[in-house]
């Protein structure tokens, strides 16, 4: 059964979008983009209004939305599951630093089989969404799910329909475990699935895989906690069956190599180490490195330093991994050298912190 403290924590992960404090609260914080990170955001969000009377506004539109308007200047920031390489920041005179860690899991609509019960591999998945396996009693299923009633009920897969950083973090994982996966349909936001329906957003995922039965899909692990939903345990790297949960992304997350990486470029897909979860991604922001409203840039940049310094808490109970202290350091560091005012003034200093 789930802690009655998660339960609270999810419930506000209702809509598209929050702005944190009442609803007569003037948000002076705009941001847009990943739902991947949007529960935390929503729950650190509540608590920075309580304790500063500081408004966040973000709209959880997908990684795809918050990468158009963060290049289009219409949000303070923008928020990507998927990483941007080093020369598109430099053409777009962004900054990117990852804010938390979290897994993608598959979730499936098999009345029946507990959370955890079902096992899957990254081949049989990736075959599962090439369309290769089309019933859940499949011999590649069945083999790994012994003592398992299988249904020979028609496997629906289910997608993102939106340009999306969860579907990056999936497609990026299906094409380091499956060739035929990388070379038919590949690793990006948003790809050509040969089957299926799709949803707008994880919870559109969600709803679909709870109305569909026999439905397969992938949604950020908060969401199968707060929809109760059946996921599936997957072999890892080192051959290992693992459950998603903040131990097993932490497990995946602790080889990552953040200070070598140009631009925080870094994907945590297929991590070697017995507990690794294999669908473990970070979330990232973006950010204008020239700013022309800097006070409205150094709130924002206040949110985030008291979300890294105050926020693990918060982020563990939904089962997010906090970034470590030593790579916070790293991130102010870049924040200090890298994001400036019109007269090139930092706009981050130490006196910025909000102890």
């Amino acid at each position: 059964m789930y802690k009655q403290l998660k339960q609270a924590a999810m419930a506000s992960v209702v809509a598209l979008g929050f702005i944190a404090g009442s609803a007569q609260a003037s948000a002076l914080m705009n941001g847009a983009g990943a739902t991947f990170p949007y529960p935390i955001y929503a729950k650190w969000a509540d608590a920075y209004k309580t304790k500063t009377g500081m408004s966040l506004n973000y709209q959880s539109i997908g990684s795809g939305g918050g990468i158009k308007q963060i290049k289009a200047k219409t949000v303070d920031f923008g928020a990507s599951d998927k990483p941007l390489p080093i020369e598109e920041l430099n053409e777009s005179g962004l900054l990117q630093f990852p804010m938390v860690m979290g897994g993608v899991v598959p979730v499936a609509n098999l009345p029946g089989i507990k959370p955890g019960e079902l096992k899957l591999t990254g081949p049989v998945l990736a075959d599962i969404y090439l369309g290769k396996i089309k019933t859940w009693d499949d011999v590649a299923i069945a083999k790994l799910n012994r003592g398992v009633k299988l249904p020979s009920e028609k496997i629906a897969t289910v997608a993102r329909a939106d340009g999306s950083g969860t579907t990056y973090i999936f497609t990026h994982y299906l094409s380091k475990v499956s060739p035929e996966f990388k070379e038919k349909i590949g690793n990006n936001t948003s790809v050509s699935w040969p089957s299926g329906v799709s949803g707008k957003g994880n919870e559109g995922v969600a709803s679909y895989v709870q109305r569909i039965k026999g439905a397969i899909g992938y949604v950020e692990y908060a969401y199968a906690l707060q929809n109760k939903m059946t996921y599936a345990q997957l072999q890892n790297k080192t051959g290992k069956f693992v459950s998603p949960d903040s131990a097993s992304f932490q497990a995946a997350a602790a080889g990552a190599d953040w200070a070598n990486t140009p631009g925080f470029n870094l994907m945590l897909t297929d991590q070697p180490g017995a507990g690794s979860w294999p669908i473990t991604g970070a979330t990232f922001i973006l950010m204008h490195k020239n700013q022309s409203k800097p006070e409205v840039a150094q709130e924002v940049l206040k949110f985030f330093d008291w979300a890294y310094r105050h926020g693990d808490k918060l982020a563990e109970q939904l089962d997010y991994v906090p970034m470590p202290a030593a790579v916070v350091k790293l991130v102010e560091e870049t924040w200090k050298k890298e994001i400036k005012d019109p007269s090139g003034k930092a706009v981050w200093t130490e006196a910025s912190i909000q102890k």
